[in-house]
């Protein structure tokens, strides 16, 4: 591969992760702007009701997520990647401005929120599939972690904004917050823009007989015609040619099939162990929680919340450029979520031996520099493991006959137990205090567990090596008699593909074959 493709990868994944960078922009902007007075003069309600809006806000958003998680499967099955993310822009766009619009109606601001959330839940479906299928396998995890990176980048944009507009803004003026929610337009509009810049899925391409398109997209991505190229486009033919092959027949009941239940519950453990960490909760009520902490005024809590935001980017960031690759995915996961119920259950013992002052005005004491600094390093192991590894790992275990359920699946559950968490933090906060803390640690000792013991290895494989090592699993998934048809038919389906252009032979014996694949010439229309 050349050095301009693996640059066209990046970009490829730069461009698919603004969606990371708009959901941790809307993720992270909504806890300062409930707290804004601006805001709650305009929206007519108190600090008494403040709880209640705040759960409100938030778990609506993900409620529409959570909607748009399984509705975007026709769509992108249909229309490919790269639409589906233009159409994603343009919702959120409308969301945004509902939003932004002073409408003094608490209805119309929910409703903004749920159309935004839908853009935010298809896109968190598609951005892993797109980019998980355009990279090479060595910089896989890398692409997919972008979404992470995009997504701290855009928390850290967010918490820095509302400190700004609460500094500086009167809170007398609707513009205090209008202009954070206003700026989410802008990534939303550069996501559709930059899509227009990119090639569509190769694999998808592939799979609806596109096949001259197929290859110029790959050449495109990789930079590059050579044989390996040529034999990257053979497997990935062959891969395809043999999910659709085993396809004929589907039904979605095929899903809770041994083989394919044991992936589609990982997925779902998988992002929604990511929600139990509790990282989710802080991006979204980090002021709250800094006060818990400290107990210190307004501004402070922003101030140490738009730290707390630079802090995952330089985390996230490292992870991408040094680690991503360059270690195992279960490792990773099982050493991050230790580390992190050691800091969680550290400043719940902290918290509950030095309680944070009543009173605004007090400066922070040393036990609350110590609870601090605990959160702080536990956002880093989490932007070192939890945070941006459940996306490309979760898209890598589905073969493509599944693909587009399974991570549906999957992301469905992060936005599910999202909406579970960002529902029900404010009343854990209030009601619980140190608790709060002691219990993400507890989830997270469970987490290790299932990490170590639950999770199998990805790293440096393709998809197409991923999928045959489970592909007994998948004939296994079709029902009885398409096996006795493929078996039957397996050597005349063989010979048509060979007529094709490719030599494609299986080993074993029975319909469970895993390809192999030899070198041949691009693809045409014509074959």
């Amino acid at each position: 591969m050349t050095r301009l493709g693996t640059l066209r990868a990046y970009y490829l994944g730069a461009v698919c992760c603004i969606a990371g960078f708009l959901f941790g922009y809307d993720s992270g902007i909504i806890g300062g702007v409930l707290t804004l007075k601006s805001f709650m003069i305009d929206y007519d309600y108190g600090k008494a009701d403040q709880t209640r809006i705040s759960s409100l806000a938030v778990a609506l958003q993900q409620l529409g997520a959570l909607v748009a998680c399984f509705a975007i499967w026709p769509v992108t099955h249909r229309w490919g990647r790269k639409w589906s993310l233009i159409v994603c822009s343009i919702i959120h766009i409308v969301g945004a401005t509902i939003q932004t619009v002073n409408t003094h109606s608490r209805a119309a601001f929910f409703v903004g929120r749920v159309i935004a959330g839908l853009a935010l839940g298809g896109s968190s479906v598609v951005v892993p599939m797109f980019s998980g299928e355009m990279a090479p396998k060595h910089i896989r995890g890398q692409v997919g972690s972008f979404y992470q990176l995009m997504f701290t980048l855009g928390i850290f944009t967010s918490y820095w904004i509302d400190y700004g507009v609460a500094k500086h803004i009167p809170k007398t003026q609707a513009r205090q917050w209008q202009i954070p929610l206003g700026l989410q337009i802008l990534p939303a509009a550069l996501l559709g823009l930059g899509m227009l810049t990119l090639k569509e899925s190769t694999r998808w391409l592939t799979s609806r007989g596109r096949y001259d398109d197929a290859w110029e997209s790959l050449t495109w991505i990789r930079a590059d015609s050579s044989e390996e190229t040529h034999l990257e486009m053979d497997e990935i033919r062959a891969g395809v040619e043999y999910e659709a092959h085993a396809k004929r027949g589907f039904h979605f009941k095929e899903l809770l099939a041994p083989c394919n239940l044991k992936r589609l519950s990982t997925a779902a453990a998988v992002f929604t162990a990511q929600q139990a960490t509790g990282a989710t909760a802080f991006a979204y009520y980090g002021p709250q929680y800094f006060k818990l902490l400290v107990g210190s005024k307004d501004n402070t809590s922003l101030l140490l919340t738009a730290i707390f935001g630079a802090v995952k980017v330089g985390a996230c960031l490292l992870f991408v450029l040094f680690v991503a690759d360059n270690v195992g995915r279960r490792y990773i996961l099982t050493a991050g979520a230790l580390f992190m119920a050691a800091c969680q259950i550290s400043a719940a013992a902290v918290l509950r031996s030095f309680p944070a002052p009543k009173t605004p005005s007090s400066d922070i004491s040393h036990s609350g520099i110590a609870a601090i600094a605990l959160i702080y390093l536990f956002v880093i192991a989490y932007n070192f493991s939890w945070g941006p590894l459940p996306w490309p790992y979760v898209a890598e275990i589905f073969p493509p006959r599944i693909r587009e359920p399974g991570i549906g699946v999957g992301v469905g559950f992060q936005w599910l137990f999202n909406f579970v968490f960002s529902l029900t933090t404010p009343y854990m906060i209030r009601n619980m205090g140190w608790g709060t803390f002691l219990l993400w640690g507890v989830f997270d000792i469970l987490i290790a567990i299932y990490s170590w013991f639950g999770l199998t290895e990805t790293r440096g494989r393709t998809l197409e090596e991923i999928a045959a090592q489970g592909r007994s699993g998948v004939a296994d998934a079709v029902p009885t008699q398409l096996k006795r048809e493929q078996s039957g038919e397996s050597e005349r389906h063989i010979d048509s593909v060979s007529d094709s252009g490719r030599h494609l032979m299986y080993q074993g014996e029975d319909s469970k074959r895993i390809p192999k694949y030899s070198i041949s010439r691009p693809f045409t229309e014509s074959e």
